[in-house]
């Protein structure tokens, strides 16, 4: 019998009532965790040394699950999948993953993200390229492309991401899961490698809203070791699931979901926005009032350049300390500059040296008022923008990027400049630090497309119960990649 298709809650009552071991739910997530990586190439490392633990009240307790690679697991190797870092092995653990163990989790793999969180394709990582278990043609998008694909194949019920941009909520979209990305500092960041710091977020890929609220609860928690963190203990995601949302107020944005804004639509993003349509007709259904805003499309235009000039600016000056002298392999040469400019011009791939070119160029000084601390006033435009609608309005809810996955081979390189904003909305909750969450909400030539919501900031309980209520009125929760993609 397989277990690691069950929910969170199924699989602590098995283990409670004696109906299967820690020992075996382990078992079988290492072989799916091989078969898997035959297939799509989801991890950087698996623990087939991974040891069962006591089960108790925890409800996390001897089940198995899946850590990003950019999470620092003492005497666990810990690449963030790049080259630079291929044989690290840290002496600490991230403090995430540490509340993780505490609760009696089981790390049985660490999963494969595009080079140290710096991509939303799945194909940059040292160890290649991420495939969809839907569709192995596909991609997962990223960076949180392993964890996506290993819980969406049903590896286990959850995996841990990060997310800077939308690196948890749109892999999730293309993955048929959900994907949680809470407030700003509810999770504390002591130990995930830094890739864009006041962008960063730490989160959760899950097959249910339930099980991203239980995984979150016990991850989350003030951290002595990262200021950014804050008090949650009055946040009790699991409980605030009711599932109550009548007369919870919605919009959504005319610009990003308005047809007419495409005149070059492609089946699939029609497609996707007439299923969008039916979603917001749910949500008036379950209660809630919706509303359509209007934002002015330049500045909503301008967010994707605003993404890329602060997060390669913060990556630049994060990642200056990757020399091959501290840590990872050192470089040859005959003297320490040689040495250093030969491991970081091998042991980079050509993505992330083009964005630490780009963000060295924004941030020298003829140029930073021009481009860095543009994008910075336009950032708090977008944000005071958002926060606007907060006071109307329980949450944002739109349509995750323009479509189902893309194709590995053959995407375009360049989007519709017209479908650029709707692609790379989601940034917009990493710019406020929103909790924002992604659901499953139908299929588009058989691969999955999901909605997101977002609300504002230490409102995740509101947000969650939203996403709980439409969860529950649709046919995705728990559902498991098709087995075709293993034939």
């Amino acid at each position: 019998m397989s277990y690691m298709n069950k929910s969170i809650k199924e699989l602590h009552e098995a283990l409670k009532n004696g109906e299967v071991t820690s020992k075996d739910l382990i078992k079988e997530s290492l072989e799916k965790s091989h078969k898997l990586q035959e297939k799509c190439n989801a991890f950087v490392t698996i623990l087939d040394d991974a040891k069962e633990t006591e089960v108790t009240d925890s409800l996390l307790s001897g089940i198995p699950y899946g850590i990003k690679d950019n999470y620092s697991t003492k005497g666990i190797l810990s690449t963030g999948s790049s080259n630079t870092l291929r044989d690290y092995v840290p002496f600490f653990t991230a403090t995430a993953i540490k509340n993780l163990e505490s609760q009696g989790a089981v790390a049985v793999n660490k999963t494969v993200l595009d080079e140290f969180g710096m991509g939303g394709t799945g194909t940059t990582g040292h160890t290649g390229t991420v495939k969809n278990p839907w569709d192995r043609s596909r991609m997962c998008a990223g960076s949180s492309a392993g964890s996506a694909a290993a819980v969406a194949a049903g590896v286990y019920p959850y995996a841990t991401g990060s997310d800077t941009g939308d690196s948890i909520r749109k892999p999730a979209a293309y993955c048929g899961i959900v994907g949680y990305k809470p407030t700003y500092g509810m999770i504390s960041r002591y130990g995930l490698f830094p890739f864009a710091s006041s962008l960063d977020h730490c989160g959760v890929l899950a097959r249910s809203v339930e099980d991203a609220a239980i995984v979150t609860d016990a991850m989350k928690g003030i951290d002595k070791n990262d200021m950014t963190t804050w008090d949650s203990k009055d946040v009790h995601l699991l409980e605030a699931l009711t599932g109550k949302v009548k007369g919870k107020r919605l919009c959504y944005i005319k610009e990003l979901c308005d047809i007419k804004n495409y005149p070059n639509a492609t089946s699939e993003l029609k497609e996707h926005l007439e299923n969008f349509n039916k979603t917001l007709e749910l949500c008036k259904s379950l209660g809630m009032e919706v509303t359509e805003e209007s934002v002015d499309s330049t500045l909503l235009n301008a967010s994707p350049s605003v993404y890329v000039v602060i997060s390669c600016a913060e990556a630049t000056s994060n990642m200056s300390n990757l020399t091959g002298f501290i840590f990872g392999p050192r470089g040859e040469g005959d003297s320490w500059d040689e040495s250093m400019k030969n491991y970081r011009t091998k042991g980079f791939s050509p993505l992330i040296k083009r964005r630490f070119v780009i963000g060295s160029y924004v941030l020298q000084a003829q140029n930073k008022d021009r481009y860095f601390h543009n994008a910075q006033r336009v950032r708090r435009l977008l944000v005071d923008k958002w926060k606007e609608l907060f006071k109307k309005y329980d949450a944002v809810i739109l349509p995750v990027s323009t479509g189902p996955a893309k194709p590995l081979e053959g995407s375009k390189d360049i989007l519709d400049k017209n479908e650029s904003a709707l692609e790379e909305h989601l940034q917009i909750g990493n710019y406020g630090g929103f909790p924002s969450i992604t659901i499953p909400n139908g299929f588009i030539n058989n691969l999955p497309v999901g909605v997101n919501i977002t609300g504002n900031c230490y409102d995740d309980e509101n947000v969650l119960n939203i996403a709980y209520a439409l969860e529950k009125e649709m046919p995705y929760k728990n559902q498991i990649a098709k087995e075709r993609v293993y034939e």
